[in-house]
């Protein structure tokens, strides 16, 4: 992933995407699960850190 071509997501866009409330997006940023950054005064998930948090997920449960 280069900086130019990563997909930023807002967290609303992120609790759309894994159906997630807005605590638990922050609880898994605060917690380090998922990676964020932040730009000015706003956070933003690199859509790649979404895909990655999904398939760690699904590693621990299998």
């Amino acid at each position: 992933m280069t900086t130019a071509t990563a997909e930023l997501l807002t967290v609303p866009e992120v609790m759309a995407r894994l159906k997630l409330g807005r605590s638990t997006v922050y609880d898994l940023i605060r917690s380090r699960r998922l990676v964020s950054i932040t730009i000015g005064r706003s956070r933003r998930i690199p859509a790649e850190a979404v895909r990655d948090f999904i398939v760690n997920e699904i590693e621990e449960a299998a």
